[in-house]
């Protein structure tokens, strides 16, 4: 594995590579990083370049006015296919996997370049917009109870109303250190999420005309243990109002950390159907 930065509009991101043959860009879910996907990146790496970041603003991917500022979808999109514009030469097929909020720059980086993807996976974006009303304010609530009583409060009525569908991170005490080192970044980035990118993200509206005309690009995916819970419902509603099936994924929203084996298995089949 190798690890290099990349400087674009306002921010030099750091992304780590392993592997050969066609780029498959990993992003991560809000306040993740380039290392949460350490799980199945090796095996990935047999068949496919792996591509794994720090989004603008979380890590080792630094602003360049250090005062943090709300997330945008489209800023972070536009980080990401200038990565795989930096990476890949132009008319090379490019995959993209993106997790929860990384799932909604996918879907985002799909309908502005559908030409530059040639396969999507996203797995459980947050799509507060597509949900009825009483749903569609659940993340404005989890930052009040955040600004109100701060972030354990937070994460647990987070995980609470997500059906407990999220596995509590590991002690970074008994991880081996590249793990470690991992948790103790995402525990300084949980704040940022908080109050930068968890409203702002889950607000987000799908162009849903765009995706319909890229729809043989896509794949919506979802966790087998996340069915009938709030991380599977938006994107079941996208997938209805696209026209398009939901492949189930092993694990809850979090299952590419939760079960990464099986995970990166079924991953690696979905990739390779033409």
């Amino acid at each position: 594995m190798r690890s290099a930065t990349l400087a674009v509009p306002g921010a030099s991101l750091y992304y780590e590579v392993r592997g050969r043959g066609p780029v498959l860009l990993l992003l991560p879910g809000g306040g993740g990083d380039a290392a949460v996907y350490d799980g199945f990146a090796d095996a990935l790496a047999e068949h496919y370049t792996v591509v794994t970041l720090d989004p603008r603003g979380y890590s080792r991917s630094r602003l360049d006015d250090p005062v943090p500022v709300d997330q945008r979808v489209e800023t972070q999109s536009d980080d990401a296919l200038r990565l795989i514009d930096h990476l890949a030469p132009s008319g090379e097929d490019v995959y993209v996997f993106g997790g929860s909020s990384g799932a909604i720059v996918a879907l985002d980086m799909l309908a502005r370049r559908p030409e530059r993807l040639r396969r999507v996976v996203a797995h459980e974006p947050p799509y507060a917009a597509l949900l009825p009303a009483p749903e569609r304010g659940f993340f404005h609530e989890v930052h009040r109870v955040y600004v109100a009583e701060g972030l354990a409060a937070a994460s647990a009525y987070f995980m609470e109303g997500i059906g407990g569908t999220v596995k509590p991170l590991p002690d970074p005490a008994a991880l081996p250190p590249r793990s470690a080192e991992m948790m103790v970044r995402l525990t300084a980035n949980f704040p940022v999420f908080m109050e930068h990118e968890l409203r702002q993200f889950t607000s987000h509206v799908p162009d849903e005309a765009a995706l319909t005309t890229a729809g043989d690009r896509l794949v919506l995916a979802a966790g087998r243990d996340t069915r009938g819970h709030l991380p599977y419902r938006p994107v079941a509603e996208l997938a209805r109002r696209l026209g398009r099936e939901v492949v189930e994924f092993p694990g809850g929203h979090g299952g590419t950390m939760e079960c990464p084996d099986e995970f990166g298995k079924l991953l690696i089949k979905v990739l390779a159907v033409n």
